[in-house]
């Protein structure tokens, strides 16, 4: 779909050129970037803080909301410790980088541009063969040869991708997961892939996310293992980038209830469309996702666009790439503006 231009931030509409349309696209799930709680827990944190906190991580002077912060989402991520970036893709890198210093790094298929560093040859077979090559390797070496690195929701397919094959490596191993698009949406309290991860001895985690994407929160985070997560803070990419705005990490902290009401209301929005859906046979959502992919439907996109309705239709990772048509429901949604959509779907 050709760009379109706005000037201002959408909610569950946008406007573009003095027209309103129906916005399906984007992320935001809990829709709490137009919360009004969020808002004024975000404005308080300004009032508190300021727009920026104007030193580095590992100055002289430091501000104790870090590790206010840093701690909250350890727990949250059921990990031993955190940091804490300004961006999503700047953690991810920063845990990435990490990585490749204990051992080759092992992509799996598809796996986010974040994640990678150099120019590194990226799977395209399917999970499952994947999966089953990586095992061979990896228990055909010996302890610590490499390094796992994978997403946890690939959001392109609608997957939350299987990690149960762990189970048979063999090996000590570090498994590099981001869960950007899992944390604040999978699991019934929004700790994302965590729970589905097995926990065994050979298996060593490190876990990086954006705050973005659910949580309204420009930041990121990687939480692991304590001697792991104490060796990226002494690393350029943390000790030499500036901190994420401390307003931002004052509204997260305040918010945990917040968070879990939108969940429940995300939740129940899914379930409503879903349900309203089953006869849709191009709609793809096995995964109780906010995120409907449309496959084999072919100008669907315009066709909405024409009826007021603005869906995710670019391509990716990269803007040559074949376009993904989704559909992105949030929190912010009301059953009325998922009743429209429905109608246009399958009068389609």
């Amino acid at each position: 779909m050709e760009a379109q231009f706005t000037h201002s931030t959408p909610t569950s509409t946008t406007s573009i050129a003095g027209k309103e349309y129906l916005f399906f696209s984007g992320f935001s799930y809990l829709g709490l970037h137009s919360h009004p709680t969020f808002n004024t827990l975000l404005k308080e944190g300004i009032d508190r803080y300021g727009t920026v906190f104007i030193s580095s991580r590992i100055a002289n002077t430091r501000l104790h909301l870090y590790e206010e912060l840093e701690h909250a989402l350890a727990v949250h991520l059921r990990q031993q410790a955190a940091a804490t970036f300004s961006s999503g893709y700047l953690a991810a890198q920063a845990a990435v980088q990490y990585a490749a210093t204990q051992g080759e790094l092992l992509y799996a298929t598809n796996a986010h541009p974040a994640l990678r560093t150099g120019k590194p040859a990226i799977p395209t077979e399917n999970w499952a063969d994947w999966a089953d090559k990586t095992t061979e390797k990896v228990n055909a070496h010996p302890d610590h040869t490499f390094v796992i690195v994978a997403d946890g929701v690939n959001p392109l397919t609608s997957t939350i991708n299987d990690f149960s094959w762990l189970t048979e490596i063999k090996r000590q191993v570090l498994v590099l997961i981001d869960d950007s698009h899992g944390i604040g949406i999978v699991s019934d309290d929004g700790s994302g892939i965590v729970n589905r991860l097995p926990q065994l001895s050979a298996l060593r985690y490190l876990l990086s996310a954006s705050l973005a994407k659910a949580y309204s929160t420009q930041g990121g985070v990687v939480a692991g293992h304590a001697k792991d997560v104490a060796a990226i803070k002494k690393t350029p990419l943390f000790t030499g980038a500036t901190p994420m705005m401390p307003a931002n990490a004052w509204a997260f902290l305040q918010s945990f209830p917040l968070h879990a009401a939108q969940l429940m209301l995300l939740q129940h929005k899914i379930r409503y469309f879903k349900a309203l859906a089953a006869g849709i046979g191009y709609l793809y959502n096995p995964f109780h996702l906010p995120i409907f992919l449309i496959k084999d439907r072919s100008g669907i996109e315009k066709y909405l666009l024409d009826h007021d309705i603005m869906i995710s239709s670019f391509g990716y990772p990269n803007p040559d790439s074949p376009p993904v048509n989704r559909i992105i429901i949030s929190a912010q949604h009301g059953d009325k503006d998922l009743e429209v959509l429905h109608t246009l779907l399958i009068n389609q």
